[in-house]
């Protein structure tokens, strides 16, 4: 069950992580406390030499869509952080087209949350990446 709905989400996220927003454009696309899909609008500075869509870029990409999944199951929790981001890239994101991300929770513990993350092209059904990610959830302050 989803503690925070995509435009709770996206209020929190656009007040505590501006900078993720100014130069791309991230849409949740849905969040549900377990599952989450976002689609970020494709724009020339994703691509690497070669017309490919940038390593970096897709990293990004996962991380925060992680970090949307782990806040729609525990709630506004600005310090829940990466500590460990584990990418498998499986073929070539092509420019032109807009990226997807879908992520999973694995597991959530108290204070650790596990998931993956699954990058595509809006070009293909076949993945680009493959994410595997472990978030640092703070205690709760009483």
């Amino acid at each position: 069950m989803a503690l925070m709905t995509v435009k709770e989400l996206e209020t929190f996220l656009h007040s505590e992580m501006p900078q993720m927003f100014r130069d791309t454009s991230i849409a949740i696309e849905r969040a549900d406390g377990r599952t989450c899909r976002l689609r970020e609008t494709y724009d020339e500075s994703m691509l690497r030499p070669g017309g490919t869509v940038s390593g970096p870029t897709l990293m990004a990409l996962a991380d925060f869509a992680m970090y949307v999944v782990l806040l729609s199951a525990i709630g506004p929790v600005g310090l829940a952080v990466t500590t460990n981001l584990n990418i498998n890239f499986l073929s070539k994101a092509p420019a032109g087209h807009d990226l997807i991300a879908e992520a999973r929770l694995m597991k959530l513990g108290k204070r650790l949350a596990v998931g993956e993350v699954t990058l595509y092209s809006a070009a293909g059904s076949e993945p680009v990446a493959h994410v595997t990610s472990t978030y640092s959830i703070p205690p709760k302050r009483d």
